[in-house]
Parts: C-alpha cells; structure tokens; sequence
C-alpha cells in the first residue's frame, strides 16, 4: 500500500508537476494571465469552477454506475475519496495513473480485474464523449478529420473486444499456450475486457454515455464562459469543438496529462479563430488550472485525506 518512501514519491511528483506547469505557464506570458484573472473575476471565477465541479461529481456517478454493475457497491463517501484520489495522478500518460484507484479499492476487496475494468470503461466513456463534442465544429475544420477517424477506429475496436467474449476467449486461449510477458500482461488485459463486459450492457452504455456528455460538455461551457468573460467573441460550438479536439491531441500525444500538445492546439485554434495570441494563451492557461490542475490538487488532498 501506500507508504514510507514510496507515498513520498507519490506526492512529490505532483508537487514537482504542478511546480514545472507554473513554470510554463511564467515563461508563456504570465502577465497575460493575471490580467485575464482580473476580467474574469470573482463572480464569473466561481461560477466556472462550479461547472467543472458539477462535472466531477457527473463523472463519480458514471464510477458508481461501473462498480455497482462490477458488484461492488461502495458507499458514496469512501468511494468519492478514492475516486478523486486518482486525480493526483491524472498527469501522467493517457491519465494511466488513475489506476491508483485500483489499489485504494484493494482495501474493500475490489480485485483488480474488477477496478481496472471500471478505468477501462470510464476511458471508453470519455473517449465517445470527445469525439461526439468534436463534431461540431469539425465540418468547418476538416483538417481534424484524421485524428476523429483515428479515434472511431480505436472505439470500435474496443467495443468489438468488449462485445464479443467469444474473441477474447480465443486470445485467451492463445495466449495460455505462451509465455513471457507480453502473453501474461495480455491475460490480464483479458480479464480486465471479460469483466468490462457488465459496464456496457445497452442501458448502462446509453446512462454511461450521457453523463460523460454532459460532465465535459460542462468543461467546455467553462471553457466557453473564461473566453466570453475575456471579451473574445468566439461562438459556444466552436469553443465546444476547440475543447475536445484539444483533449484528443493531448491524449492521443501520450504526454502527461495531454501537457503541451493540448495546450498547443488549444492556442493555435483560438488564434485561427481572430483570437489574440496573448488572450488565446491566457485563456488556455485559465481553463488547465481550473480543470486539469484544480483535479490534481483535489486528488492530492484526497490522497493524503486516504493515507490517513
């Protein structure tokens, strides 16, 4: 579990990831920052992290949906505390670290087929409700096509594996006669897909589906409500498909938590869209601390509030 020397190695990479964002986030034009803040300000700050709360909360009723459907039904609080703790660990590659879920369940016998399915099933979710959010706009950016055509191949892919037992059963069965690593992590990724299969029934897919809609549709409202709060007169669909089309860049880049590659095409969006480069920047940089950072700060406290 969690202790000694490797909880302080926990906690010091979410310090010292927060540290590295502040210092891109001054050497990208702080001033323009501070100065955004104020036109915000308070009343319509508020107002924006309520947003992104409210998604988090949609997003923890999607988890509770999966580990009910996994026959693990935790109560409400122990629960919200481990969920939000894995947001400490959202910067790392395709947000993989959430898997720290998987250990703090360990403590109320979840296996670790069961949590890592629920991850799994959470990452599909989110994937659909990206892809879904980029369409409005795309016709007027077909550039994007590409990447929206990427990400319904790997969609489709992972529902095939999920639907069909029978396939992943003759991967398993493949897989039994080998050895080495790479067929005993396939075993693993096996059972994970055998379980994710309780997730996905039809009427679980279509409640699950929903509320990913709306828990990032309410990020990129908040995305929408920092632009129109700095004066930029950029429509809410557009602000919508800049949103996902630069979560997408971010997760399909494998950087830390999208860091870079969604930020830059954040910014290059807005520009080619009349904003300012310096207000593109200072609007970028406001909606990751007020999602991205905000999440990984509540994880921290929620991690330490775990260890406790």
């Amino acid at each position: 579990m969690l202790s000694g020397w490797r909880y302080r190695i926990l906690v010091g990479s979410v310090v010292c990831s927060a540290l590295a964002y502040l210092v891109v986030s001054l050497w990208g034009g702080w001033a323009a920052v501070s100065m955004a803040v104020s036109r915000v300000g308070w009343w319509e700050g508020g107002q924006i992290v309520g947003l992104v709360l409210l998604g988090y909360g949609l997003r923890f009723l999607r988890w509770q949906v999966y580990l009910n459907a996994l026959r693990h039904p935790l109560p409400w609080w122990p629960s919200l505390k481990i969920y939000l703790a894995g947001f400490a660990l959202t910067t790392t590659p395709g947000k993989a670290g959430e898997a720290l879920r998987g250990v703090l369940l360990k403590r109320w016998d979840v296996p670790y087929p069961h949590s890592f399915a629920a991850l799994f099933s959470e990452r599909l979710s989110d994937l659909l409700a990206m892809v879904a959010l980029a369409l409005f706009g795309l016709s007027a950016h077909p550039e994007w096509l590409s990447m929206i055509v990427a990400c319904l191949v790997l969609l489709a892919c992972c529902v095939l594996l999920v639907s069909r037992p029978a396939l992943v059963s003759a991967i398993d069965r493949q897989m039994g006669q080998r050895s080495g690593w790479l067929p005993r992590v396939l075993r693993h990724v096996v059972q994970v897909l055998h379980q994710s299969r309780s997730c996905h029934t039809p009427r679980r897919q279509i409640g699950a589906t929903l509320l990913s809609l709306l828990a990032w549709g309410l990020e990129a409202l908040a995305f929408y409500w920092i632009l129109d709060a700095m004066g930029s007169d950029v429509p809410l669909a557009f602000a919508m498909f800049i949103y996902a089309v630069s979560m997408l860049a971010g997760a399909l880049s494998f950087m830390p938590g999208g860091l870079g590659s969604a930020e830059a095409v954040m910014v290059a969006l807005l520009v080619s869209g009349g904003v300012a480069l310096p207000d593109a920047i200072a609007a970028t940089v406001l909606l990751r601390l007020a999602t991205l950072w905000m999440a990984v700060g509540l994880g921290a406290v929620m991690l330490a509030y775990s260890k406790q």
